[in-house]
């Protein structure tokens, strides 16, 4: 069941939103574009493709981590409880928990790509008929409140799988984790996974794989860029450069221009020299300790958390201090 919000106006609060932060970015020193509006359908069905290469280890490995403690995760959560997942996508890990849902418990799906959401609504929905589903499209970090069924007296917990907490800086992450700890409340709970430091070599080839997709997926924000703000890009201007950077231990994704060129959207123009770059994506990784940290200065208390044999990934349970 869609929550009551009006699409259409959704759908032109977000184009603008898109045209306001991709300006904002390319004035920039450092150019940049938030990697939320990676997330188009095209993105999206990229995205899901990426998942399943050999290099890419963090959705496998992670759905792993739930198949094995979703069990233990739910009974430390409790029930009954009021799933809300931020940025579902098309939620492959969501039914790992809500196969151990009871029928009074509710799911809340949070997307900014309205086709995908309505898609992976429908899909559970069928799956769990038993159990109430909402979905809203929105951007989770602009939420006022935490939509919750009317009359809601479930205790909510927030999933927050893929280790998108990566893709903010340490200052951003605390800043959203500090939100999601208001917006829950004194009972509330997150389950939150975290890609860990591991081997660069690792890292580095979990972002470049063999088949292109990855540089597909950062390509198609140009491509969305003329698609809905009616840019006008050099179709062969950019290519694909992703690296770990061990300083700040982060991946960082970019586009590189491969000759002097200029963007023009809404009546500006940007100049981007050759080798000149458009930053589109960081994803921090933090071993466990260090993300027990970032939560705790958050206001949060780290109860329990899981890993794999390889320590690749970590997922955590979060209360509010």
């Amino acid at each position: 069941m869609q929550m009551e919000y009006p699409n259409v106006l959704v759908d032109i609060v977000e184009s603008e939103n898109f045209r306001l932060d991709v300006c904002a970015g390319l004035r920039q020193q450092q150019r940049s574009i938030p990697p939320k509006y990676f997330y188009d359908a095209q993105g999206s069905a990229l995205f899901q493709q990426i998942c399943e290469t050999a290099e890419y280890y963090p959705t496998r490995t992670e759905t792993a981590i739930l198949d094995q403690y979703s069990v233990e995760m739910m009974d430390l959560i409790g029930q009954p409880c009021a799933l809300v997942e931020f940025g579902c996508g098309s939620a492959v890990k969501t039914p790992l928990l809500m196969r151990h849902l009871d029928s009074s418990a509710a799911c809340v799906l949070i997307d900014i790509c309205k086709p995908q959401l309505e898609q992976t609504e429908a899909r559970l929905v069928a799956q769990h008929p038993d159990i109430k589903i909402l979905s809203v499209c929105a951007d989770y970090t602009q939420l006022q409140v935490l939509p919750l069924p009317i009359s809601c007296d479930l205790r909510p917990v927030i999933f927050f799988p893929g280790s998108t907490i990566g893709n903010y800086t340490p200052e951003e992450a605390q800043n959203l984790l500090r939100k999601a700890a208001k917006l829950i409340g004194p009972n509330g709970s997150m389950l939150i996974g975290v890609d860990c430091k591991k081997d660069p070599a690792i890292l580095n080839n979990a972002y470049n794989d063999k088949a292109g997709l990855t540089k597909a997926f950062n390509l198609n924000l140009l491509a969305r860029m003329e698609r809905e703000l009616g840019a006008e890009i050099e179709p062969e201007g950019f290519t694909h450069y992703a690296f770990y950077n061990p300083v700040p231990g982060r991946v960082e994704m970019h586009l590189v221009s491969r000759f002097d060129q200029v963007i023009r959207i809404s009546g500006e123009e940007f100049w981007i020299g050759v080798g000149e770059t458009i930053h589109t994506e960081n994803s921090y990784k933090y071993r466990p300790d260090e993300f027990k940290g970032l939560a705790r200065n958050a206001g949060w208390h780290s109860e329990m958390f899981w890993t794999d044999a390889n320590k690749f990934f970590s997922i955590h349970l979060l209360r509010v201090s």
